[in-house]
């Protein structure tokens, strides 16, 4: 299973960040995602990743020990699940992202691998946690 994580300390208050990220639509769309459409606890992506386009549905999940958490439903995953942490320390507030998968090669093909995937998601979590400390 590969895993792609980022964190960052941001002044925004704590309660500003879960507020952004509880709206999930907008949140998701911050990563950089071409289509982000929710309905209740589903979220449909859709990107273009070089001359392929992946389409996505997630499913919210409910996790006391997250901000956030989805996984995918259907897709070209075996399986993913990203998570969110939203911590108030001294410093600011503390958010960690965290994305674990593993691809189905039969979906996928040659194309894309998990070297390829690991960096577009680290770019899609680095632009979400922008996002959370604007």
């Amino acid at each position: 299973m590969a895993r792609v994580a980022v964190d960052r300390t941001v002044d925004t208050d704590a309660e500003t960040v879960r507020s952004r990220m509880r709206d999930v639509e907008p949140f998701v769309r911050a990563a950089g995602f071409d289509e982000v459409a929710r309905s209740d606890s589903t979220v449909e992506i859709a990107n273009e990743v070089g001359p392929v386009r992946i389409e996505l549905t997630l499913e919210l999940v409910d996790d006391p020990d997250a901000e956030l958490v989805y996984r995918q439903r259907e897709g070209i995953f075996e399986e993913m699940t990203t998570r969110y942490e939203v911590t108030e320390t001294d410093a600011g507030t503390a958010i960690e992202a965290e994305t674990e998968f593993e691809l189905d090669v039969a979906v996928v093909g040659s194309f894309l691998d998990a070297t390829v995937i690991s960096a577009q998601r680290r770019r899609e979590l680095t632009a979400q946690l922008d996002y959370l400390g604007e």
